[in-house]
């Protein structure tokens, strides 16, 4: 919810080694019990507003298990899956507004 999202094209050339999948999305770096003794949702929810970035959410605690840094960098796991072949970056998107449910 604090990092870019991408649209990605898959590679003809590997589309039979990678089963005509790419990665869609960065992985936890952490569980979310960690990321909740981590964080604490409303200084996340306050660091993303400061960004402009809004979050919506009935629950703080969930805010805190998605905090960003409780991911793995897209940025590598897309670079990653180009080196590989696996996949090409069409379109690279700046979050506004995440809601949670």
């Amino acid at each position: 919810m604090g990092t870019s999202s991408y649209v990605l094209a898959g590679d003809a050339r590997s589309e039979a080694a990678s089963l005509s999948s790419a990665c869609h999305g960065a992985d936890r770096a952490m569980s979310r019990h960690a990321a909740a003794k981590a964080w604490r949702g409303h200084e996340v929810q306050a660091e993303l507003a400061e960004r402009g970035i809004i979050v919506k959410s009935p629950s703080r605690r969930g805010i805190a298990e998605e905090a960003p840094g409780a991911y793995k960098s897209v940025d590598a796991v897309v670079e990653v899956a180009e080196m590989a072949g696996l996949a090409r970056r069409i379109a690279r998107l700046t979050p506004v507004i995440c809601i949670k449910g």
